[in-house]
């Protein structure tokens, strides 16, 4: 078992990127998130092969996150009773074989049905990502390691629609053969991932009733809102209307909105990554707060710039934001859970972000219809201030 403790003489410790074991999960992050960024490039064209409307191509979305709701707590819970690997190799195995097969089909229906199953693979990897980090390091390397993780993350986000959209040139089922490199991360993990393994010696009315009670502890479900609501800002003002709005205000070209959403998750990625430094310098409570002040300064500006040459300001305003919140939320999240809950209660927090990323999109369609399209990124400024001002009050 690897273990990173702050006790250890620092000048003999090898670098947190460097550990094997946090890049064995850096593989498993990168399969939590390609099941969506990758694929949407090829919706025109599979609404063409299938001959059916932008809504039912739409549902290939829909399928792949419904699963994900019921089954990520109760996959949690199994990682904890059974250990991580009992669930993270199965896992891997499922999207990989059945993303893999959706390169192959002729049916749409038969697509959707494939989806569904590499969704319910795909349901555990967001989260027991995040436990095994959990569990391997403490202190300021389990910051550090968060940091990178989130980082790794943010890259993935910004580079897969390119990847997906290239591969979708020669072919609409081309994006779908790249979830089949989970099959070998699988065997990786069996193999070479060196992690502790949860010792439940509670029976599992004993051990959901002492989940339940970190759940209830009134700073951990501060915490789960604020991730909550932090997905309802990203998935809703950003990551749905951002494109409009830049076609509607700067008559934009796809390849550019495209260029400016990576300029995001560039941000992003570089304030992940140097996390742990911050840390060092500042408390991780006031980062997050941090985070939400920032959110809403990007968010109110982003509709406000005077010309397009602006826009990169509050981008990466609000990529330095969540390059913060995600990692800190998690941070903050995995110090509350043992060893012995703790697949459970990070799980849970994924269901969250999953409600989150499902109702975002919802709410500020709602918002919307009321108004214009800058009303969606004011009413998120109006989210992030309200965050703010309740993490200042209840967070000390």
């Amino acid at each position: 078992m690897t273990t990173l403790d702050d006790d250890n003489n620092s000048g003999h410790r090898k670098s947190v990127f460097r550990d094997k074991n946090l890049q064995i999960i850096f593989l498993i992050t990168l399969m939590a998130v390609l099941g969506v960024a990758s694929i949407t490039p090829a919706f025109p064209q599979i609404a063409r092969e299938f001959h059916k409307s932008k809504q039912s191509v739409g549902l290939l979305i829909i399928f792949f996150t419904l699963p994900a709701i019921v089954l990520t707590p109760v996959l949690g819970v199994m990682a904890d009773r059974y250990g991580r690997k009992h669930v993270l190799i199965p896992s891997l195995l499922l999207f990989g074989i059945a993303g893999g097969m959706c390169a192959m089909v002729k049916k749409f229906e038969v697509l959707l049905i494939l989806r569904f199953f590499q969704g319910a693979g795909a349901a555990s990897l967001g989260s027991i990502n995040i436990t095994l980090i959990g569990d391997i390091f403490s202190n300021s390397k389990r910051t550090e390691a968060m940091g990178y993780n989130a980082s790794v993350l943010s890259i993935a986000t910004a580079s897969y629609p390119s990847l997906g959209g290239l591969l979708a040139s020669a072919g609409w089922h081309y994006p779908f053969i790249l979830p089949i490199a989970a099959m070998p991360i699988a065997v990786i993990v069996l193999l070479k991932l060196n992690n502790p393994e949860p010792r439940v010696k509670q029976n599992l009315k004993q051990y959901l009733l002492s989940a339940l009670a970190v759940i209830k502890i009134h700073r951990v479900i501060i915490y789960f809102t604020t991730s909550f609501i932090t997905f309802i800002i990203l998935y809703g003002s950003y990551l749905t209307y951002f494109p409009f709005l830049l076609e509607k205000l700067h008559n934009a070209s796809p390849l550019f909105i495209g260029a400016m959403m990576s300029c995001m998750s560039a941000s992003t990625a570089v304030t992940a990554s140097q996390l742990g430094k911050l840390s060092k310098l500042f408390d991780i409570k006031n980062l997050l707060k941090t985070s939400f002040f920032m959110y809403t300064i990007a968010l109110v500006m982003i509709p406000l710039v005077p010309g397009i040459w602006m826009l990169p300001v509050p981008l990466v305003i609000f990529g330095i934001a969540h390059g913060i919140n995600i990692p800190s939320i998690q941070i903050l999240l995995t110090g509350f859970s043992s060893i012995e809950n703790r697949a459970a209660f990070m799980s849970f927090n994924g269901m969250v972000l999953r409600m989150g990323q499902t109702l975002g999109p919802l709410l500020m369609g709602t918002v919307f219809l009321m108004g214009d399209l800058s009303y969606t990124f004011f009413a998120g400024a109006v989210l992030s201030a309200l965050v703010f001002s309740a993490l200042i009050v209840l967070i000390r």
